[in-house]
């Protein structure tokens, strides 16, 4: 993913702004400005003309369009706020600049203890934004070409950022495309072109072979379209200095109709961003090769639509998953966690190619009940662990990324809903009660009591933009899944 070139060189005085069309100055937060700010009586005169003091700049910045045709914008780090309110602000500062679409910007950080941290934030908040989502406009929409940086950040903290703020443009990119454009036999071409290039090894399990395998729960899914184009893809990252193996696993349901239990327009419109938790998975594998992150990584994709056809799975079916698992169907529309289901039987106690599977750590991401929205909204996603331990470190990785997830029960004592009468299990309840929570005790009957995270992706789109990122489309869950993955390898 081609992002936005950085010029480096160090923060020394205020003048190597001089020539910068566009540009940001980040201060560190005070209750006045710097005596020896250039135009310090301006920018005072502007504050005092929206009735805000000096340090309201740590909190809304602050842009000036200068007589020679130049716009600055004057922000002021505030190191005392999470890491989320410091890319949001971050994020309003650089939009004043990057809404005007120039191909260069030039950011200024001043020096001091703990301004690396943010000068970090803001050349990641300017690459994601920098680069324009795909849309099919005669005009094409203008991209960021140069990042101009003054401040202490060396070369290895930048190529850090730029593997991070690659992966949120490839999941965001990938979710961005419309449903004709991204349908699971182009998805699958691009995950090849993408695999071959950061050097991962790839193994499709196509529809055939799946349904060779026993793997009901998937095909019931991916038979009511061109079932020929779905598949299960697996990546793998093997580092030869790895000791731990951790599988991702992502939803790829590239549109959800719903199927037989049909959404009614108002709910179908977007639904080709169903694939949100695959282009995450990816793009989090993707970044940790280039990383090189000291742990293997098998990355599984559950790549279908969810159509509506005579072939199409029904209300009242009986499923039989891999490991032989009998599920009544409910709710056509709950498919997700059927395509999770045998996914993660695969990741996690059935075979990789010829190797049997045990993985350390389990974490799957997708958008997946529309009950998670109706709890948090979409300025959270919501989280649920089989350990206490693990949920902890969910909410710290978290607070370390600017990705804020929550904690859900995942409590024995809701498995009475699932209860069937004709079957193993049910797929969900039709009164929508906890679906959430209902959906992640489903899924938790097919890992194979490895240790678990279940990412219900609630963030993935925030109108208006969240966090670091200004467009709807957040990329939520790969800064937060590297954040996770790094702690993990620190604490076991």
């Amino acid at each position: 993913m081609s992002l936005p070139r950085i010029a480096s060189q160090p923060a020394r005085k205020y003048s190597q702004l001089d020539h910068a069309a566009h540009g940001l100055m980040i201060l560190p937060a005070g209750d006045d400005l710097p005596l020896d700010l250039p135009q310090r009586d301006q920018w005072l005169a502007v504050l005092k003309r929206k009735a805000m003091k000096p340090g309201e700049l740590a909190k809304t910045p602050l842009a000036r369009d200068l007589p020679d045709g130049r716009r600055l914008v004057l922000l002021m780090a505030d190191l005392k706020l999470s890491r989320f309110e410091r890319l949001t602000r971050l994020r309003k500062g650089a939009m004043l600049l990057l809404d005007e679409t120039p191909k260069r910007i030039a950011i200024w950080v001043a020096t001091g203890a703990g301004m690396d941290d943010v000068a970090r934030d803001a050349v990641y908040v300017a690459q994601i934004n920098g680069v324009p989502l795909p849309v099919r406009k005669k005009k094409p929409a203008t991209r960021l070409a140069q990042i101009d940086l003054f401040s202490v950040l060396a070369k290895s903290d930048l190529a850090q950022v730029a593997a991070i703020a690659r992966a949120n443009v490839c999941a965001r990119e990938l979710t961005a495309l419309a449903p004709n454009e991204l349908t699971p036999a182009t998805y699958r071409k691009r995950i090849r072109d993408l695999a071959k290039h950061a050097g991962l090894t790839i193994e499709e399990f196509d529809f055939r072979t799946l349904k060779k395998m026993g793997a009901g729960a998937f095909c019931a899914v991916a038979q009511g379209s061109h079932h020929e184009d779905a598949a299960i893809v697996h990546l793998s990252w093997k580092p030869k200095s790895s000791k731990k193996t951790i599988a991702l696993v992502g939803k790829g349901i590239c549109f959800d109709t719903g199927g037989h239990n049909l959404k009614p327009a108002r709910y179908m419109a977007g639904m080709h961003e169903d694939m949100n938790g695959s282009a995450v998975t990816l793009a989090l594998t993707l970044a940790a090769a280039e990383l090189q992150l000291p742990v293997a990584i098998d990355c599984w994709l559950a790549i279908a639509h969810n159509h509506l056809s005579p072939a199409a799975y029904k209300q009242n079916d009986i499923i039989t998953a891999l490991d032989g698992t009998t599920i009544e169907i409910v709710h056509t529309d709950a498919e997700g966690r059927m395509v999770l289901a045998d996914t993660l039987l695969m990741a996690t106690g059935g075979k990789a190619g010829r190797k049997q599977t045990k993985p350390d750590l389990v974490i799957d991401f997708a958008t997946l009940t529309g009950s998670m929205h109706i709890a948090l909204g979409a300025r959270y996603s919501g989280v649920f662990a089989s350990s206490e331990k693990l949920g902890a470190m969910a909410v710290t990785a978290g607070q370390a990324s600017g990705e804020r997830v929550c904690v859900f029960p995942l409590d024995e004592d809701y498995d009475p809903a699932l209860d069937s009468k004709v079957a193993d299990v049910k797929q969900c309840t039709l009164d929508g009660e906890a679906d959430h929570i209902l959906a992640a005790r489903f899924l938790q009957r097919f890992i194979h009591r490895r240790p678990w995270l279940h990412v219900d992706l609630s963030a993935s789109s925030c109108s208006g933009g969240l966090g670091a990122a200004a467009s709807d489309l957040t990329g939520f869950g790969v800064a937060w899944g590297l954040a996770m993955v790094k702690l993990w390898l620190r604490q076991e």
